[in-house]
């Protein structure tokens, strides 16, 4: 049941019997040459479509944009920084509070947007709630084990299960001229980037957040390459999800919130 689509009487309605609420998450970011700038928006939103069909819980509007400073000087690149985003996520989630909501599950599509939900998490926890985050491209590696270790199809930002993710939305809303490979570039001779915020030196990578053209030139990056991207790879792992989350929230309705 979206929230978007029925009138205040029913959502007092709602509120009367029930507390739960999911609030999507998403970005309005660069994902490589090859990908649509609001892909994680795009993929919560598919999943949510799905979803709907199997619980009646509450979904809040999608939120498109989140914290993405890193990727900014992308063109269409929108970051609303980290204090903007925690900003508006807790008036939409204290709104929600506060015509009874107490249980928040927050469907995320974009990994710069988690250090804000763990500070949610806690500030929601002061007013009596309760929030549980889930990131669907790392929920995905637990429910079907072929999707990590040594697959080559191990996440990444931009690269084949996010591609994969989009193509069964609509494989149009992917350029497959435009995918290319991935260079990474090194900060130094010594370190060289691992990942799309690591270094690495003598084996060990270590955190280094930077701006992304740092990094790469084209904006994916990731051990698995897009071109490992398949529909029906990426319909398996929006059904998954879909199917996990709805079983979650019935086990979610019954913490005791005191």
């Amino acid at each position: 049941m979206r929230l978007a689509n029925i009138t205040w009487p029913q959502a007092e309605a709602y509120f009367k019997d029930h507390d739960t609420v999911i609030v999507p998450l998403g970005s309005t970011e660069c994902h490589g040459t090859h990908m649509p700038l609001g892909t994680d928006t795009m993929i919560p939103d598919k999943i949510l479509e799905v979803l709907e069909t199997k619980t009646d819980t509450l979904i809040a509007p999608t939120m498109p944009y989140g914290n993405t400073d890193y990727l900014a000087v992308f063109p269409g690149t929108i970051s609303l920084g980290p204090e903007v985003t925690y900003q508006v996520m807790f008036r939409i989630l204290d709104g929600l509070r506060k015509h009874g909501a107490r249980r928040f599950i927050v469907l995320n599509g974009h990994g710069g947007n988690n250090s804000i939900l763990d500070r949610l998490s806690v500030d929601m926890q002061k007013e009596g709630c309760i929030l549980a985050q889930m990131n669907w491209w790392i929920m995905v590696w637990d429910l079907v084990p072929d999707w990590k270790g040594e697959s080559p199809w191990r996440g990444g930002h931009g690269g084949a299960e996010e591609t994969a993710a989009v193509m069964a939305i609509d494989p149009d809303l992917i350029d497959y001229d435009a995918i290319g490979d991935l260079h990474l570039k090194s900060l130094s001779e010594e370190l060289p980037f691992s990942g799309m915020s690591a270094v690495r030196f003598k084996g060990v990578d270590i955190p280094m957040r930077r701006f992304t053209t740092d990094v790469t030139d084209n904006g994916w990056v990731g051990a698995d390459h897009p071109k490992y991207a398949t529909k029906e790879w990426g319909e398996q792992m929006i059904n998954a999800t879909a199917d996990y989350i709805a079983e979650f929230i019935e086990a979610f309705k019954k913490v005791d919130l005191g």
